[in-house]
């Protein structure tokens, strides 16, 4: 889900996260009319990272922060979250359960304007209804408006805002058993939040002549694949490559289960709640359960991956083979080619040689000796 003002950068952004272009380019229509209400889209697409395929689910919001009064902008993007948290529990508490859909948010990606002070009570607001019920992430639209000391200014008053009012946006974990290389590499994310991103999926042309995807000022390029330049890579990085499984892990198994705990309470179902705490051997099993379906899909996709790498490696391995033995061939037919020249050059040599020693005249000298001794 990405939620932020109009202008903002979001569709260019989500474009530019998944390399495609799930929203066409449009523009913000200048308008008169006060009764515009806030409207939930929903895009899906099919996907490919690192030859996986991904199904792909966008939520976007026009409309957020685009009144007059916006106090309670927020309520139908929350009763959206929940309504599918609803949609998903009534699919549990059916007798069969083989199929269940998910169509349950497992990201929120919140568009902060780049004012450089601080957040805003609207931003505030929404972050701290929202935190309890989705995976909460920052982000600072439109982050080249800014210098880099400015940015890093306006994150530090972020992070205090977010702090001090207590709101609980989603922070990559670490675990006791991860390497040092997951640790640094999760650490570094965490540091980048919120992130500061630039979105662009235009190429433009740098001094050097490299064609990257980025945006042209008259002072310099902004590369959107540079580290030094934003924290686009990390972001996508983040919600694609590393932490994927996790943001849907601490879905299911905290965010969910609190709504659904309370859910059910409110519902007068406090005995069911209880009997299943109590009952280790049926939430073991449906653990379980659960966690040999995620193996099952984790092992599915990595053959899939292989897969995809040997049939990339044998190709480029015959690619390799065929223009060896073009090459080889070339080089034979040449030799061929220059050996036949020098032995056609050797037999009009040789028939030279024979044909001057045929007609070659005796010389006067000798004539005369023997016209003397006669």
């Amino acid at each position: 889900m990405v939620v932020g003002e109009s202008g903002l950068g979001k569709s260019t952004l989500v474009n530019t996260l998944f390399n495609t272009t799930l929203y066409p380019e449009k523009r913000v229509p200048i308008t008169t009319d006060l009764q515009k209400s806030l409207d939930i889209q929903q895009i899906s697409a099919e996907i490919e990272e690192n030859g996986v395929q991904l199904r792909l689910t966008v939520i976007d919001t026009p409309g957020f922060g685009d009144f007059i009064n916006n106090e309670d902008s927020w309520k139908p993007i929350l009763q959206n979250v929940e309504a599918r948290y609803d949609a998903f529990l009534e699919q549990e508490l059916r007798i069969n359960r083989s199929k269940i859909v998910d169509n349950r948010i497992h990201a929120c990606l919140y568009f902060i304007p780049p004012t450089g002070h601080s957040l805003r009570q609207l931003d505030i607001e929404f972050m701290r209804r929202l935190a309890p019920r989705v995976n909460l992430i920052p982000i600072v639209a439109k982050s080249d408006t800014l210098t880099e000391d400015e940015i890093r200014v306006f994150k530090d008053r972020i992070l205090d805002d977010i702090n001090f009012h207590k709101i609980d946006i989603y922070r990559p974990p670490t675990y006791e058993d991860d390497d040092q290389e997951t640790i640094a590499e999760t650490s570094e994310i965490a540091t980048k939040i919120p992130f500061a991103v630039v979105g662009s999926n235009k190429e433009v042309a740098t001094a050097g002549g490299r064609k990257v995807r980025g945006r042209a000022y008259p002072w310099g390029i902004i590369e959107v694949d540079n580290e030094d330049h934003n924290d686009f890579v990390k972001l996508r990085q983040m919600l694609i490559r590393t932490h994927m499984e996790e943001l849907k892990r601490t879905t299911d198994l905290a965010l969910y289960e609190s709504y659904r705990t309370q859910k059910l309470r409110a519902m007068g179902r406090e005995q069911e709640i209880f009997s299943k705490e109590i009952n280790p051997a049926a939430s073991l099993e449906e653990q379980r359960i659960l966690h040999e379906q995620r193996l099952a899909k984790m092992e599915n996709d990595m053959k899939l991956v292989f897969q995809q790498k040997v049939q990339e490696k044998e190709a480029k391995l015959k690619q390799s083979e065929e223009e060896l033995y073009a090459r080889h061939k070339e080089m034979r037919e040449a030799l061929e080619r220059q050996r036949a020249e020098l032995e056609e050059k050797k037999r009009k040599l040789e028939t030279l040689i024979h044909n001057a020693g045929l007609n070659k005249p005796g010389t006067p000298e000798k004539t005369r000796k023997k016209g003397i001794f006669k």
